[in-house]
């Protein structure tokens, strides 16, 4: 299946939460010594997918679902928010390794859902741009092609019921490309592509390959899940095998990947908080789960040996220590996290009836560098193709 209207689907219901849900409450400890404080900047934000913390720089991507492009802009002292690099069809994920960034686009068909061009650009110091071809990658390998989604010998009762979804019954990978999350790692840049159900790496001359495909995720459709989705009973206890969806790639203590799945499917209450946070063995690129029970996770962030947690469908922060899961702070909209060398915690949240925000829970006072000495002020290079 498509992500892109899984992706929107979740976007909607964490919209629709977000008109009654209360203001931000309580901070958990956040791995800091005493009181955090927390801190909202004057900031207004729409669909801030990524957020970087580079020293003192902050760095913030914001892309419209009107128009479909986003804009890279730097945070100033006063809270404003200085374009970079704007017109970025499909912006999502972004990274920085000294003056280097690279940053993921992608092109959709609106009339079919399809993404017809996906890559990841890459800015060298001198502000020349080379675009690594995600999509033409996929095209010609297709990572997850013989994993196989959906239910295992479905009767033609689940898949009539499926079908009238929208949902096949049984399939294996498509060609989807859909570069969601980027970061750097040893030299090179690692891609989490939610289309592409994959972990991709990516050199700065645009070389891509594949260090990991995610796992299918086996969900049973239980009698409260039927009847939200409006089956019949032939549908119940039916084992449905969705699509991982990886949103957010991070590097760890001691270069450790982990990356975070969605995953695809129902996101209601009934489905339950399927989002995962997973290790990626680099040699062999076999992942393993590190925790479970997260509700639309869409950005993590390594600090120590904590890892934070946006969960959009939860309206939350969160931390995983050694497997366990446990509150930050209700945040609803989270959609992006990241951490600073100092301790700080970053997070932005989605915009609904009021514009999204940016806030910090620090120790003390947050200071940011007012100015971008890697890149001049410029357009996204490409428009809406790339050749």
């Amino acid at each position: 299946m498509r992500k892109i209207p899984a992706l929107a689907a979740l976007v909607a219901a964490a919209a629709l939460a977000l008109s009654s849900s209360a203001a931000a409450s309580a901070t958990g400890d956040v791995a800091l010594k005493r009181t955090p404080k927390v801190y909202e900047w004057p900031t207004e934000v729409g669909n801030p997918f990524s957020l970087v913390v580079d020293g003192k720089r902050v760095l913030v991507t914001d892309t419209s679902f009107e128009t479909n492009a986003g804009a890279i802009s730097q945070l100033q002292r006063d809270g404003s928010l200085t374009p970079l690099i704007e017109d970025v069809p499909g912006l999502a994920g972004l990274a920085v390794r000294g003056a280097w960034m690279a940053y993921g686009s992608t092109v959709t068909d609106f009339g079919t859902f399809e993404n017809v061009e996906g890559g990841l650009n890459i800015r060298s110091p001198r502000g020349g741009t080379v675009y690594a071809d995600i999509h033409a990658y996929e095209v010609a390998n297709n990572p997850d092609g013989d994993v196989q989604y959906g239910v295992e010998n479905p009767s033609a009762c689940v898949t009539e019921a499926l079908g009238g979804l929208g949902i096949p019954a049984s399939y294996t990978g498509i060609v989807d490309a859909h570069p969601y999350s980027v970061a750097s790692w040893k030299g090179k840049w690692l891609v989490a592509d939610a289309g592409a159900n994959a972990i991709f790496t990516v050199t700065d001359s645009g070389q891509v390959s594949t260090l990991a495909v995610l796992p299918a995720q086996p969900t049973v459709i239980t009698a409260e899940l039927a009847a939200e989705l409006g089956v019949p009973d032939c549908v119940i206890g039916v084992t449905y095998a969705f699509e991982a969806v990886p949103t957010s790639v991070a590097v760890g203590r001691g270069g450790t990947i982990l990356v975070s799945t969605l995953p695809g499917g129902p996101e209601g209450p009934a489905a339950g908080a399927r989002g995962s946070l997973w290790e990626v063995n680099p040699r062999s690129g076999d992942v393993t789960l590190v925790a479970s029970g997260l509700a639309g996770p869409t950005s993590i962030a390594t600090a120590k040996d904590v890892v934070y947690v946006a969960e959009l469908s939860g309206g939350r922060i969160s931390q995983v220590r050694d497997g366990q899961v446990s509150l930050v702070r209700e945040l609803p909209g989270a959609l992006s996290v990241a951490t600073g060398a100092d301790g700080t915690l970053w997070a932005a949240t989605m915009a609904q009836e009021q514009p999204g925000k940016i806030i910090t829970i620090s120790k003390g006072k947050v200071k940011v560098q007012g100015r971008w000495k890697g890149h001049d002020h410029g357009h996204h290079g490409h428009g809406g193709g790339h050749r």
